[in-house]
């Protein structure tokens, strides 16, 4: 075997591997704002130009924007895109990263609407010094206020699980509030008797101030359902070693919320008189993995909506955290979903117009670099 000499070694560039996180490496935050609501505060992070159309997102239980969504947003295919749009990240009370522990209290009820209609009763002042965690009614009544402070007219709504649901229960109370909804993961009814009684125990657990395995074992199983543990390992490893970092006592308040949750009361119109039937007046995307374990919850809400402004899409071969597993799918459907909506003016390339591009400007730089060699005259 041929030894190399002094020189060459010296020319060899070793780079250890990096191990992949949360997060991602471009983690720009351009604003980020406390902002006080009657029914409590709530954590918002800006990206992007404020000019812009509004991209409003919502988290799933157990994350938060940076865990749920900032890898995809700084995917590399995404940010052609979201240079056209502005991100407003929103946290559910005591989620975003830092966050003070939450005063051990329960959940104000399931009929909010007493609370929604006079914010100043003696419940609200209870949910503002922490003794109540807002319902999932009264967490997607926060986001009129976060609208409000921003200056906002219309959003879009981007949200995965939890989120989704309090996103579309916002569209519900305030149409004209919202364009469009991105929904992954979401689900239109209350929760069966299993996923109740599993988040009951897990409440349970968390509220004593600890993450036990059985807690773990069911976030991982949300997030990414039963098939993606053994397929992509090293995806599960760096979520597994994120929930060590989760504040139980929060994460059991917001749970409790998306127990209790309500139906949204949406129906298909099959007799076509729309002013009897609660549905969407935006359009909607719903979309999921092939392997995720709201697929049925998905599949069931795409039966209830109106088929002239709703689209379903299951990604083959994914489990749950599609954003992380095939963001390249996820972003093209994005992207389609845009144009649809009136904005193909944006000029959005597509996956494969952004290849093609990349590979003939690496083809430009290696047809250049060759005609440099062969006219680089040689040294002696």
């Amino acid at each position: 075997m041929e030894k190399l000499t002094d020189i060459e070694l010296r020319d060899i560039d070793v780079t250890e591997s990096r191990p992949r996180q949360i997060g991602g490496e471009h983690h720009v935050v351009y604003q980020e704002n406390d902002i006080e609501t009657a029914l409590g505060t709530i954590h918002v992070a800006v990206h992007g130009d404020v000019t812009k159309p509004a991209i409003l997102t919502y988290h799933d239980i157990g994350l938060n924007h940076l865990t749920n969504f900032q890898n995809f947003f700084n995917y590399s295919e995404m940010r052609p895109i979201l240079k056209s749009f502005c991100l407003y990240h929103v946290n559910a009370p005591g989620q975003q990263e830092g966050a003070a522990t939450l005063a051990q209290g329960f959940i104000v009820g399931e009929d909010s609407e007493g609370l929604l209609e006079n914010p100043s009763n003696d419940t609200t002042d209870e949910i503002k010094e922490g003794l109540h965690f807002p319902n999932m009614d009264q967490l997607a009544a926060q986001l009129l206020p976060v609208l409000q402070f921003y200056n906002l007219k219309r959003i879009m709504g981007f949200g995965m699980g939890a989120g989704a649901n309090i996103l579309s229960r916002f569209a519900l109370q305030h149409p004209e509030r919202v364009d469009a909804l991105f929904l992954i993961n979401c689900t239109a009814s209350a929760p069966g008797w299993t996923e109740w009684g599993y988040q009951k125990v897990n409440a349970w657990y968390l509220r004593s101030g600890h993450m036990t395995a059985f807690t773990e074992d069911y976030l991982l199983w949300h997030w990414f359902g039963s098939t993606t543990k053994n397929r992509n390992q090293d995806l599960m490893k760096v979520y597994k070693d994120y929930i060590k970092q989760i504040n139980p006592t929060n994460l059991a308040a917001f749970i409790e919320a998306y127990m209790r949750r309500t139906d949204l009361g949406i129906q298909r119109d099959l007799t076509h008189k729309h002013s009897e039937v609660k549905q969407f007046k935006c359009n909607v995307m719903l979309i999921t993995g092939d392997y995720s374990g709201h697929l049925d919850d998905m599949v069931n809400m795409n039966g209830r909506l109106d088929p002239t402004n709703s689209t379903w899409m299951k990604l083959a071969d994914c489990g749950g955290m599609i954003l992380e597993e095939n963001p390249e799918k996820v972003c093209e459907a994005f992207r389609l979903f845009l144009q649809g909506m009136g904005y193909g003016y944006l000029a959005v390339p597509t996956l494969s117009q952004t290849a093609i591009v990349a590979s003939k400007s690496q083809a430009s730089r290696t047809q250049f670099m060759t005609q440099e060699q062969r006219f680089t005259p040689q040294m002696a």
